[in-house]
Order: C-alpha cells, then sequence, then structure tokens
C-alpha cells in the first residue's frame, strides 16, 4: 500500500464535503507531474487530503476504492499510452486530530526534500514511508 498528499482548495472541495459525501472521484489535476503521480495510484492505496489556500494544512485521511479510470472530460491516452485524465475514487477515512500545517513541514529538517515542500504548487504526490509514518504520528492517524 502507498500514501499521497492530495491538495484541494477547501472552498472548492473540502475533507468534510468528503465526509458528508463519503467517496468521490478525484479530478480536476492538470500539471503534467501530478497526473504522472495520479496513474501510479491503486485500489487501496491511502491518500492525505491537503487543504491549500489559508489553512495550507492536512485535514484528512482517504482510502482509494478504485483502480485508476479514464476521465471523460479528458480522455484517451498520451504518447507513451497512459491516460490522459486519469481519475479514482476516494472515501474519508478519518479528519486529522492534530493540524500539520505547511509551517510545521518546512520546519522539520526531515522534510526538506518532500515535494510538498520542493515543488509547493504540486497537486497530486507521493509520500515516502519514512515521511508517512511521520505525518501519522503528528497527526495522530
Amino acid at each position: 500500500m502507498a500514501t499521497f498528499l492530495l491538495k484541494t482548495e477547501p472552498d472548492n472541495y473540502s475533507f468534510d464535503d468528503l465526509l458528508r459525501d463519503k467517496r468521490t472521484h478525484w479530478n480536476g489535476v492538470r500539471n503534467p507531474t501530478a497526473l504522472m503521480n495520479m496513474r501510479m495510484v491503486k485500489k487501496g492505496d491511502e491518500a492525505y487530503i491537503y487543504h491549500t489556500g489559508k489553512e495550507r494544512r492536512i485535514a484528512g485521511l482517504a482510502k482509494v476504492v478504485s483502480d485508476v479510470y479514464e476521465d471523460p472530460e479528458n480522455p484517451g491516452l498520451t504518447g507513451k499510452g497512459d491516460l490522459k485524465g486519469p481519475l479514482f475514487d476516494i472515501a474519508p477515512i478519518a479528519a486529522v486530530k492534530a493540524d500539520m500545517t505547511l509551517a510545521d513541514f518546512k520546519g522539520d529538517e526531515r522534510f526538506k526534500d518532500f515535494d510538498l515542500v520542493k515543488m509547493s504548487r504540486l497537486s497530486a504526490m507521493p509520500v515516502p514511508p519514512k515521511l508517512d509514518k511521520l505525518i501519522r504520528k503528528h497527526t495522530g492517524l
């Protein structure tokens, strides 16, 4: 099982919205690197839902409940044979018990090479296992 971090503007779609809806598909990503990361997602993986904007914090944890499938709004394949618009479905697991903010990430040397710190505009990224353990401990997940 892998863990990813998915960023969202909470005014657009928040972790509370996911709790209410119980399931949603993850879409709206256009950055080529983020799309590449989304293509790696597998059913059974987990994902931190990170609120951007004024919050800049991990809000909760979700489970990936489908394999990647084609976005009907961005159909077709890339030149490499990958889906142009990968989508997958997620369902909530739990809200965080303690916030972990962007300032927390930037203030901890162990996260200096994490994509959230290095590539702040990237909206979907894998979380290395060692960092995943640190995040879970910090957030109480």
